[in-house]
């Protein structure tokens, strides 16, 4: 059964790669697969990158839509997409309403503190001070706390104007996760979560919309993923870690963030990891799968397809182009995780990879 894609943009997305690749399913070849899946927009750069090299190589075509984290987990619950995407892996709670899924990260990536500060030429902050703006405790930028940190710059008389996602988002996971475990008051008052309720500030949809806020919107501040940031060349600043250092998002500060244990089922936060060198806003990015591939219809081509896009994503030469669009690559541990977990999906109760 064809199944139903999550946007016109997605069905657009999925002509355009089809004929690119030269089949489609139910073309002329009949082997050939049109993969869909809708989810996170914090890694869209390294998976449009990843999705199209998949269609040359194989001719198995992958359309996604960048709906948020939650819309992506929502779709795959709802039984329409082959994978979602999310920033935050689902918790135990969010697991009992869904079939046994299987976690595969893609990538490695930063949430950024993007701001628009034209006298500013750069900007470091503490997770105690992010929580203060975002709470609303913090107003403007000349605050004695902000100043402090930032000795010889002259910081501007001006409201603060925070920038946040007004959608289901896994960036907004991350980025509150982190903020629960530097502040007390913001764990007590509004928790981690990929909807929580801001006090203040504007909202925007995806990390796009976020950054085209604080790109319009002078003495603005808002998290977004690192890929934005840099594309739009929005200045982003230097956090506080957990040892004291400040530190800038980059691939070596972000790989330091992940240099801890990881458990069987990859399911794992990294934010303000205790590590030399470690950007305390990381995060890995997931495309999640069910652990039984037979339903709404699937077939068992689609299935097998669906773990050949993974192993595609987890190789050496995929994980080695991460970087080329602002991510990091895998750690060893997480993609050997991976792999023997993806020898556990199965097909009518049979194990997909032989």
């Amino acid at each position: 059964m064809k199944k139903l894609f999550v946007s016109m943009a997605v069905v657009a997305m999925g002509w355009m790669m089809a004929s690119c690749a030269g089949n489609s399913k139910g073309g002329a070849n009949e082997e050939t697969v049109e993969l869909s899946g809708a989810g996170a927009t914090f890694p869209l750069p390294f998976y449009n990158m990843s999705f199209e090299g998949f269609a040359t190589q194989t001719g198995n075509t992958v359309s996604y839509g960048g709906i948020g984290s939650g819309g992506g987990v929502r779709n795959l619950k709802d039984g329409i997409v082959d994978f979602a995407g999310s920033d935050a892996f689902l918790s135990d709670e969010e697991m009992k309403d869904m079939q046994p899924v299987v976690h595969i990260p893609t990538c490695m990536g930063a949430v950024v503190m993007a701001y628009n500060l034209p006298e500013v030429k750069a900007l470091n902050l503490s997770g105690e001070v992010i929580a203060d703006i975002f709470a609303g405790n913090i107003k403007k930028w000349n605050d004695p706390k902000i100043v402090a940190l930032n000795a010889g710059t002259q910081m501007p008389d001006k409201e603060i104007i925070p920038a946040y996602r007004s959608d289901g988002s896994g960036t907004t996971f991350v980025f509150t996760d982190y903020l629960t475990k530097v502040s007390q008051n913001w764990k007590d008052k509004y928790g981690s979560g990929k909807n929580v309720d801001f006090p203040v500030g504007l909202a925007a949809k995806g990390n796009p919309g976020v950054a085209g806020v604080i790109a319009q919107t002078p003495y603005s501040i808002g998290y977004i993923g690192s890929e934005y940031a840099f594309a739009q060349n929005i200045p982003y600043a230097s956090v506080q870690n957990a040892r004291g250092e400040m530190v800038k998002p980059s691939t070596e500060s972000i790989s330091a963030a992940a240099s801890g244990e990881m458990p069987q089922d990859t399911r794992c936060s990294i934010t303000n990891a205790d590590a030399a060198g470690a950007y305390p806003i990381s995060c890995f990015t997931w495309l999640i799968i069910y652990k039984e591939q037979n339903y709404a219809g699937r077939t068992e081509q689609e299935a097998k397809v669906t773990l050949d896009l993974l192993q595609y994503m987890l190789s050496d030469s995929i994980q080695k182009t991460t970087t080329t669009v602002h991510y990091a690559p895998l750690p060893e541990k997480a993609v050997k995780l991976s792999l023997e977990n993806l020898k556990q999906v199965t097909f009518d109760g049979k194990n997909v990879i032989k």
